[in-house]
């Protein structure tokens, strides 16, 4: 289904037709959800959460300000809740390192993935992407699933831009990493 812009249902919900807020959820819930289940590891207390995001959001509607997408304000909303919801349950969160890695380009991440079909591709990506930690999942679902700009995931973890660029690196750079393991081992 073709949706419209987010601002096109605000203002519907703001005027008064509140079916159009189903819209809405109907547009983000994927994403909501994947964002909770990726703090939480746990799909009850992710739909619990995704449910709570929705309400609350519905109930602030009317406080959205509209200096960022509605969907970096919903994001926030649903990373804030689950990160709550981890500490309520008194799980350690992974402390950050914050110092910088060297910059590789891009050519270095493309290597040798041309060899292999998008089917095998397809599953030696998900096959690495299991080696993440739920952090490091988060950002890569926000800003290539989510289509996030770097920005936007700042705002929806609380990470200065500058993090976010450096964590996103380590993170293609781990999945390359695990990558050409696998790819090696498949050829030997």
């Amino acid at each position: 289904m073709k949706y419209q812009e987010d601002n096109h249902y605000i203002d519907r919900v703001l005027s008064g037709d509140i079916s159009a807020y189903g819209q809405l959820v109907a547009k983000h819930k994927n994403l909501v959800f994947s964002i909770a289940l990726k703090i939480l590891n746990n799909r009850e207390d992710a739909e619990e959460i995704a449910q709570d995001t929705f309400l609350k959001a519905f109930h602030a509607l009317k406080t959205f300000e509209r200096k960022s997408k509605f969907s970096t304000w919903l994001y926030r909303i649903v990373y804030n809740a689950a990160i709550s919801k981890t500490r309520k349950k008194r799980l350690e969160l992974i402390p950050m390192d914050n110092y910088i890695v060297q910059n590789y380009t891009d050519d270095e991440y493309i290597s040798s993935a041309d060899t292999i079909g998008p089917e095998e591709q397809r599953i030696m990506i998900t096959e690495a992407m299991k080696s993440l930690s739920d952090d490091e999942n988060l950002l890569i679902t926000l800003f290539y699933k989510g289509d996030n700009s770097i920005e936007d995931i700042s705002q929806i973890t609380g990470l200065t831009t500058s993090n976010v660029k450096v964590r996103l690196h380590r993170i293609r750079k781990k999945l390359h990493d695990e990558l050409e393991m696998m790819m090696n081992r498949a050829v030997n």
